[in-house]
């Protein structure tokens, strides 16, 4: 589905007025400046006059001439700026999702756009790129871990609905009131109770609590961030945990029956206060195993891996894997000790564990050299054709698809003095621009002297997949977010 096309646009010729009769003989007369201007500022148009204006869909497939400008470059436009208007505006007092309905509150800023994505659930779409990486994981799981009877150790979840409350994201996880990742700056809220998923994680508990000790969690998660090739408002994580008991962690280990899980002790940078030093560095051995052997199924072996300590709110210690590759080193996931208070809040006293969490989309990026993040979710035969191997271990190096050009627009403004947020800025730029925007840089701050009102200037980069975009359909779409960060964000236009 191309990014500006509308849903339900029948609408309007559901109205007891035709106004399809009157569409044709208002454009025919129309010069191209007057569309322009049309096309602008419709955006900002009452949803009553929007009606009138609005083609049905039987006048949109006719592709009515306006004077000056191509039928098919008019079409675009149309579809373009009623796609941004539906993105935009709410259209009840609820959002519903999954024959579901959420109320909207104060907290509600999930937008059309993130919606109408919800349920594409690519990593299960046979073939395409994400799928091959969940399979081959997969697989490596199933073979390489087998339980008491030779059955797989790990079992695997993809299909549970990306629609968590707030508990299950953030306050089953230890994460603090306070941590950056609750605000709606950057998490999506359905309302106050209930959220898209930030994370795999918001399944752990649930998953402990119902009794499993090793489990893979697959899905679809959503953070509001930058615009760049490398980052999208969705993508895919792989979670996964292993919890032991006492017998299960020190069998193997000499005189093993004299150790214990747990003490009260102090925290320090290698444990808990009630892990044992012998147990969290036996947790901690496990995982960096299992996530080696893992790298080197999927790069193969001799690759070099480095551990880099860091934090997070639901393990302790914590750490990010690097590899080395093609002469860089880059960070692949997260992964740690689980935090025993969480262990033990989902009913699991005489266990402990450790816990991982991988983005599909960066390791086939870096597999596959996909050199844009938006093409996972592109439906060119071009691109997915590719991925239709007979093996899911064969390798694949994508073969880029014809580069169009990219148009460059700048965009400066003074800032609110109330609070601004520049993951607002690119989320009502991913709006309005959906994925003809390639990425959002912010090229200059400035503060002025006298007032020290402070200005920012950002660089957007228009690109589409399939076609060249024309400098009026650029034009178009700038001036609409133009026309938005004013509105919408309160900031003082400097074009």
């Amino acid at each position: 589905m191309c990014p500006w096309q509308v849903q339900n646009i029948s609408k309007c010729s559901e109205k007891s007025i035709d106004y399809s009769s009157t569409i044709p003989a208002l454009g025919s007369n129309m010069s191209c400046s007057t569309w322009l201007i049309l096309m602008v500022t419709v955006m900002a148009t009452p949803w009553k006059l929007m009606r009138v204006l609005c083609y049905s869909r039987a006048t949109l497939s006719q592709r009515v001439p306006v004077r000056g400008i191509p039928s098919d470059l008019m079409h675009v436009w149309s579809r373009t700026i009623f796609s941004n208007f539906a993105a935009n505006t709410p259209t009840s007092n609820t959002v519903e999702l999954h024959g579901k309905v959420y109320p909207r509150d104060d907290y509600t800023n999930v937008t059309e756009r993130i919606l109408s994505k919800v349920g594409r659930n690519l990593h299960n779409q046979r073939h395409h790129p994400l799928w091959l990486i969940k399979e081959r994981i997969k697989d490596h799981f199933y073979k390489q871990y087998l339980g008491r009877f030779g059955t797989p150790l790990f079992s695997v979840y993809d299909n549970f609905s990306p629609v968590v409350t707030v508990e299950q994201n953030f306050d089953s996880l230890l994460i603090p009131q306070n941590h950056p990742s609750r605000k709606k700056e950057d998490s999506y809220y359905l309302n106050c109770t209930h959220m898209l998923r930030a994370h795999t994680s918001a399944h752990q508990w649930d998953l402990m609590h119902s009794g499993l000790d090793a489990f893979l969690v697959v899905g679809d998660v959503y953070r509001r961030d930058t615009i760049d090739r490398s980052h999208y408002p969705i993508f895919h994580q792989m979670e996964a945990v292993q919890l032991f008991s006492s017998h299960e962690l020190f069998r193997n280990i000499k005189d093993g029956e004299s150790f214990q899980l747990f003490e009260e002790g102090h925290r320090t940078a290698h444990k808990q206060e009630t892990h044992t030093m012998e147990a969290a560095k036996l947790v901690e051995f496990s995982l960096k195993q299992v996530l080696t052997k893992l790298i080197n199924h999927l790069f193969g072996d001799g690759l070099e891996v480095r551990w880099v300590d860091c934090y997070f709110p639901f393990t302790h210690p914590s750490f990010e894997m690097e590899i080395k590759y093609q002469g860089e080193w880059i960070e692949i996931l997260g992964c740690g000790v689980m935090e025993q208070q969480l262990v033990n809040s989902a009913g699991i006293q005489d266990k402990i564990g450790w816990a991982f969490g991988l983005g599909l989309e960066r390791l086939a990026m870096i597999l596959y050299d996909i050199p844009d993040i938006r093409l996972f979710w592109s439906e060119d035969d071009r691109f997915l054709k590719q991925f239709c191997i007979p093996h899911i271990d064969q390798n694949i190096k994508f073969q880029p698809l014809s580069k169009y050009p990219p148009l460059i627009n700048d965009i400066a403004f003074w800032l609110p003095s109330e609070k601004y947020s520049e993951n607002d800025f690119c989320e009502l730029v991913r709006n309005i621009g959906g994925d003809l925007v390639e990425k959002v840089d912010l090229i200059d701050k400035f503060t002025h002297p006298k007032t020290k009102k402070v200005s920012h200037c950002y660089r957007i980069t228009y690109r589409h997949f399939e076609r060249t975009l024309s400098q009026e359909e650029v034009h178009n779409v700038h001036q609409a977010i133009q026309k938005s960060a004013v509105k919408e964000l309160g900031v003082e236009g400097r074009f």
